[in-house]
Parts: structure tokens; sequence; C-alpha cells
């Protein structure tokens, strides 16, 4: 229909330019004879001999050659279109009938379903390839829907066309069409920030039409999760709250946002087998249980005497995570043992290990770090390694837990508050069983990045007072595994044979997720690099380890401390529902020796700064057993974070110097300067006191006599 058109305007030209040069020339031919137009063109149409005569007939014929060569050229271009429309009905016909039969059965095509009554909008032009039918699926999304103009009964289609045409348009097109939408917008739904449209299209496409599977590859299959019940029809394919990680900062924001939002639907995705627990009486508590089933309940007694499990709620306080979108009230709901391996910040969700896609309308990075490893280590072959422990996890106490059971000789390699912790741990087994407890580390006193050096020297005594040979500037060359052993060569030539090693030389931040989100990860402190509100962007927080955020008084940092982990993600998780606050805590950290020696920490603390200390004699109360035992809790940030220093009582009684407590430090202060300005507080066996030295940072004020400041934390009094 459209070709005849075309080919009509193309003889129009010439036969008016053929019929206007006709008449030009019987004019001049008129005026070459002296005759009148009138005999001229009586000569014309009989034909008499004479030159202009033969130049009319030449164009005559030209002209009538022009018309017959268009004519058959019409005919037959009219003749191939409907031939063409014929055989393009006849096929949609067989596909419409195709799609109607299958709609009765399991659905297994795996391509678009096509849309027949889009297809007869316009007739093929001569400019169109003849087999359009990968052509009409691939543009079915984009077709017009309106019907064709006027001109489209220029070419009348055959009795057979008719019929086939009438056949198309019949029932069979209708739930087509729904199918095809159906797939058309699963697309724009995966993209879209809104989780609504996601929820309503795939249970409408579960429940109504069941037939009507999306064309694009979805992350959950209905058909083979009613089967078979994979992993993956357990995972909710959108979680309004989306928080990656499984540690304290995770379970601390999911308990601030259903606070804030008491119907709030939270979904936490962890590659941990367990449930959000509490990391610090790995290293602590749990070692000094009774109880020979410790690893197998892991509940513990704190130093006041209290028994509490590592767990921050039983399995009762979460949803199943396939009852997130139907649970009433909404709650947190727990994946385990799945790992986020891609993030695509644009389309707003996730990739799982599994291939399995989560959307989200906000989302929480926690990921926590991975303990480093020493390259000497690293290098060793598979035995070495598979007798050295990297503590972390709770699967890392169990295993640990285990070889002090059987081994006779362990070796802890690090001077920092992890590897003090435990070396003390297993000092105080070592008295029982007969073990020997070996720790190494490259600083000349334990804690000596931390701890200014005299105090350090004490602290080395401490731990080996429990039990533990301690090697001092101890840098490791090479391990090999001999004889059943493993020997530690130090570079200075010392050997070292042990059965197992602990590497406890610190934490990597975990930011394996920055690329493929294309976060910022700083490069001096590690970690994704955050805003004052914990945004990396407009609808992505960072809290914990995980975090580099920058302190109002000193600058960007990363903590990696249970206290900062706490706040960092109760704040994440308030500002996630519209809070918009600043992050301005000061993070404490503490550690443990045991149940009789303990410090709270904040701000920066560092050996290389210049510190004063000041000290008193230390009493039956001062230890960390009577300070959980005063707080109730043996998690003392969780009850510390809530105050505030409100003018504090300085005692009248006289500060001690230093040098007046060199070989007994009980208890007391020591001040971290940096341009005279107080950066660091370390409390030793002094508790309940943190709020004040908060303040004193955050004041950052010069004190000329620190003495006069130390009476702020009562050390004196009895």
């Amino acid at each position: 229909m459209l070709t005849c058109r075309s080919v009509w305007r193309k003889l129009t030209p010439l036969a008016r330019a053929s019929s206007t040069l006709c008449r030009q020339n019987v004019r001049r031919a008129g005026f070459n004879n002296g005759r009148s137009v009138r005999v001229q063109t009586a000569h014309m149409s009989t034909g008499p001999a004479g030159g202009g005569g033969r130049q009319t007939q030449i164009y005559v014929l030209l002209v009538g050659a022009a018309a017959v060569g268009g004519g058959i050229y019409a005919y037959q271009t009219v003749k191939g279109d409907q031939q063409r429309y014929e055989e393009r009905m006849a096929q949609m016909l067989s596909r419409s009938q195709k799609a109607a039969e299958q709609e009765t059965a399991v659905p297994t095509q795996s391509e678009p379903p096509d849309v027949p009554e889009t297809e007869p909008e316009a007739a093929p032009s001569s400019e169109e390839p003849i087999s359009l039918a990968s052509d009409s699926e691939a543009a079915a999304p984009t077709e017009p829907t309106e019907p064709l103009s006027a001109d489209e009964p220029v070419v009348e289609p055959t009795s057979e066309a008719a019929a086939a045409a009438a056949a198309a348009a019949e029932a069979p097109a209708a739930p087509l069409v729904e199918e095809a939408a159906a797939s058309e917008s699963s697309p724009a739904e995966l993209t879209d920030p809104s989780p609504a449209p996601v929820e309503e299209s795939e249970s409408a496409a579960a429940v109504e039409t069941p037939a009507a599977e999306p064309a694009e590859p979805q992350p959950e299959v209905v058909e083979s999760a009613v089967e078979s019940t994979p992993a993956s029809a357990k995972i909710p394919s959108h979680a309004p709250y989306l928080l990656i990680g499984g540690g304290t900062a995770s379970f601390a924001a999911a308990r601030s946002i259903r606070a804030r939002d008491p119907n709030a639907r939270v979904l936490i995705v962890t590659d941990e087998p367990d449930l959000p627990y509490m990391r610090p009486p790995l290293s602590k508590e749990l070692w000094f249980s009774d109880d020979s089933s410790v690893t197998e309940t892991l509940r513990f007694k704190q130093w006041n005497g209290k028994e509490r499990s590592i767990f921050f709620q039983p399995p009762s306080f979460y949803i199943q995570p396939e009852e997130l979108d139907s649970a009433e009230n909404g709650g947190v709901a727990v994946l385990t043992g799945k790992k986020v391996t891609h993030m695509d910040v644009r389309g707003n969700k996730v990739k799982l290990d599994d291939g399995t896609e989560i959307s989200y309308n906000k989302c929480l990075i926690a990921t926590g770090g991975v303990p480093r490893n020493l390259q000497a280590i690293e290098r060793a072959d598979e035995e070495v390694i598979k007798r050295t422990t990297l503590f972390r996890k709770i699967d890392d106490f169990k295993s640990l837990d285990n070889v002090s059971r059987n081994a006779k000789s362990i070796t802890i390699i690090g001077g920092g508050f992890m590897g003090s912790e435990l070396a003390c741990a297993l000092g105080r087994r070592s008295t029982e069983s007969g073990l020997e407890v070996v720790q190494m580390f490259p600083e000349k006193g334990n804690m000596g990045k931390v701890l200014p050096e005299y105090l350090s020297n004490w602290t080395t005594e401490k731990v080996k007072r429990e039990g533990v040979k301690v090697i001092k500037e101890a840098l490791v060359k090479s391990v090999t595994f001999k004889d059943d052993k493993l020997e530690i060569q130090l570079k200075d030539g010392r050997l070292v044979e042990t059965d197992h090693i602990v590497a406890a030389v610190g934490l990597e931040p975990n930011v394996d997720l920055a690329k493929s989100a294309g976060l910022e990860v700083d490069s001096d402190f590690g970690g994704f690099r955050v805003n004052a509100e914990l945004q990396a962007r407009s609808n992505i927080w960072v809290a914990g380890d995980a975090a580099c955020f920058y302190d109002i008084r000193l600058g960007r940092r990363r903590v990696e401390h249970h206290d900062h982990a706490v706040v960092s993600g109760r704040l994440a998780g308030e500002n996630m529902t519209g809070a918009n606050k600043p992050y301005w805590h000061q993070s404490m950290f503490w550690s443990d020796l045991g149940p009789d020696v303990g410090y709270e920490a904040i701000g920066i603390v560092d050996s290389s700064l210049p510190t004063v200390g000041v000290f008193a004699k230390a009493t039956a109360k001062d230890t960390p057993k009577a300070a959980t035992e005063k707080s109730g809790t043996g998690i003392r940030s969780e009850s510390e974070t809530e105050d505030t220093a409100v003018s504090p009582v300085a005692s009248t009684t006289p500060a001690a110097a230093v040098e007046q407590q060199r070989d007994n430090y009980g208890k007391g202060v020591i001040f971290y300067l940096r341009d005279k300005v107080v950066v660091g507080i370390i409390l030793w066996n002094v508790f309940n006191r943190m709020p004040i030295a908060r303040k004193i940072i955050k004041d950052g004020e010069e004190h000329a006599d620190l003495n006069e400041v130390a009476k702020l934390f009562n050390i004196h009094e009895d």
C-alpha cells in the first residue's frame, strides 16, 4: 500500500514533464511551418511526414512506454506486498495459536512473548526486510498501539488475509498483552528506588498469572522454588532497609531503625552462620568460664558473676527472611551464610555470592574487617597455614579452645589488645594443663604502641606472672613445618618451636564492595570515607570498623572498637530514618588483662605522643570485676555511652606524682598530648569516669597543671 503510493509519486512528475515537452514541441513545429497550432495538432494526431511530427511521435512513444512500465511495476509491487501481507498475517496467526496453547501448560519459554495486535499497524514498506520476527520481538516494548491513519485501506487484503487478521484479533491477544506488559516492566522496577512497585508486580505475577514469568533473568524463580525449595527461595527480593554485615554496628543500626520506625522492615545479610553477637567476650570472659560446654552454649559469667550469652538477642527476636514482606508490623530478619559480592548503587540493589539480587531503599555497609596475617605465614606451606589461627569469629574461638586442650604449646604473635588478652587468658589455662604459652612482638614491651614505656614494661611483667613466656623485639623471618612442629625463625637468629600459632597483628577494613559500588576508600587510614552523617552516598551509610569518618576534634580517623561500633551503628540507623545527625561522639575502648587489671581509653592513644600519668594506690573496688558488678553489665560501653559529664566534683586529696608510684601502678590517669592539648586519655583501673574524659577532649583546652585535671576523676578517694 505504501509502496504503491510512493511509486505513483515518482511517476507523476515524469508524466507531467512529458506532457509539457509535447506541447512545447507542437508550438515550435507550428511556428516553423507557418501553420496554426490547430493544424499542427491535427498533424500530430494523424502523424504526417515532417521533422516536427517525428519528434512528437518519439515523445509519445516514450510517454507510453513509461506509463506501461509504471503500470507493470505498480502491479507487481502491489501483488508482492499483498502476498507478503498474507504470509505475515498467517505467521502471526500461528504464533497466537501457539502462545494460546502454551498458556495452559507449564511455562518453559525463555523468550519475551510476541504481541500480535501491534504488528498489522503498517504494511511492510519496500525498505523493510521480508522476515521481521526477530525485529518485532526486540521492538515490542516501543511499538505504538494507536490505530493506523485513514490511508490504511489503500491496499485491500484478500479474503484469506482478512480471515487471518480477524483470527489474530480474537481472545488469545488479551493474555499476551498482559504477559508482555509484565515482562517489559520488570527491568524498570529493578532500577526504581521505590520498593512498592517491585513487591506488587512480583506478587501479582506469582498469584494471578503464574505462567507469565518475566523475560529478563530474575533473582528468584517461583516455579523452581515451589518444586525444589532451594535456599534462594527464602531470600526476599527487596528490603526497605538493607544492612550488610552481621556485627555489632549492624545490630545497633537495626535496633535504632526499629525504635524510630516501629513498622520498619530490616534485612541483615552476613557471611557468618551465626546471628549478631558481641566480639569482646571471645578474647575475654569466655576463656575464664568453668563450663566445659562453653563452646556450645557461648554463655559466660561476667566478672560480677552474672551469666549472659554473647548473642545480642535470642532467635525468637528475629523474623524469618521469607516473612519480611508479609510480617504485619515489620521486623528484623537475618540472612546468614550469604556474602554480598557486588553493589549497584545506581540500581539500588546488591548481588549475593549465589547470584541472587536484593533491591533496597536504604543501605548500611557494616562489613567490619578481616584479621591481618604475617607475610612469612602467607608464604609458608599448607601445613603452616593449617596450624595458624587468625582470631576474629566464633569459629576461631571454638577452634583455638580445642587446640589449647590438646596442644603442648601455643605461640601468640602480636602485642596489642587481642594478643595480650589471649596471652593472659591462655596463660591462666596453662597453670592447670601444663600448656606452654609464648607471646612475641616487635615492640620493647607489651602494648608498646599504646602505653607509655614505663606502663608497657609493667604490663609485660603482669603478663609474665600469668604464666606466659614473653619474647620482646621479635621480628618473624620465616615459619616452617618440621618434625610435626612449627619452627619460627626470627631475624636475629632466635628459633622458637611450637604446635600452633595465633596471629594477632591487627585488622584490615573490609572494603571489597568499594570497587563495584564506586565508593571512596581512604588512602591513609583505610575504610570507606564518609561525611559527618556517616554517609557515603545519598542512601548509603557506613558504620563500625569499615568507616573512615571525620572527627571534629581529632581529624579524620578510623576506629576498631566495640563502643564505636555501637554508637556509629546507632547513629547511622537514626540517619537512615531521617535524623540527619552528625557524628560528634568520642568513642572509647577497653581491655582487660584478666579480672584484676583493666583500662579504658578514649581519643588518640599513641605511645609516640608525650604523656603525663597521675597514679594512686588501688583498692579492692578498682578492678574490672568490681566495675562490672557496679554497672551491671560486662560490656561497659553499653552503659557509659548514654552518660554525660556534668559538673564533676574533684577530690581534695593531694595528687601523687608518677615517680612516687614507679613500681605500683594500681590506678591512675594517663594524658596524651599534642601541641600541649589533651587528645587522648587512658583510665587505668579507673571505671565509670569516661564521660569526664570525653568532655576534656571535647573542650580541647590547654591545661597548665594536669595534676589538677586528674582530680576530676577522684582517683585519690578511699
